[in-house]
């Protein structure tokens, strides 16, 4: 599996944008996928995370409310809303596929949960 992030840039702070993340292989819909962010001098921490089909989702307490996770199974991509964001949401953010958590009801939080990552797209918010 090959991730490709992309749609990171500058933003204003009370701006928006979205990130997208898209997938080559067939068994796209069977990953729970995630995003992952990771500021300079800190460690990737963990933004946001769904589900196969996009019935669950779960958020970082950082983030919850600004930002939305969705995927599209048909187009092998899922994508990161970042509504309002702040100058400490200033990152580099990746993309990441879980395998081994399809059928259960946990989302992996968690980078070494995670089997495959995308390269990062930066995403700077100016004050």
């Amino acid at each position: 599996v090959q991730l490709q992030a992309s749609g990171g840039g500058l933003v204003q702070a009370g701006g928006s944008l979205r990130l997208s993340c898209a997938a080559s292989g067939r068994t796209f819909s069977s990953y729970v996928m995630g995003w992952f962010r990771q500021a300079p001098g800190k460690e990737r921490d963990f933004a946001a995370a769904i589900n196969w089909n996009g019935g669950r989702t779960y958020y970082a307490d950082s983030v919850k409310g600004r930002f939305t996770i969705s995927r599209d199974n048909a187009k092998n991509t899922e994508y990161l809303q970042v509504n309002s964001p702040k100058p400490e949401d200033t990152a580099v953010y990746y993309c990441a596929a879980a395998t081994t958590f399809a059928g259960g009801s946990y989302l992996p939080v968690y980078p070494n949960e995670y089997d495959y990552w995308g390269q990062g797209t930066l995403v700077t918010v100016s004050s």
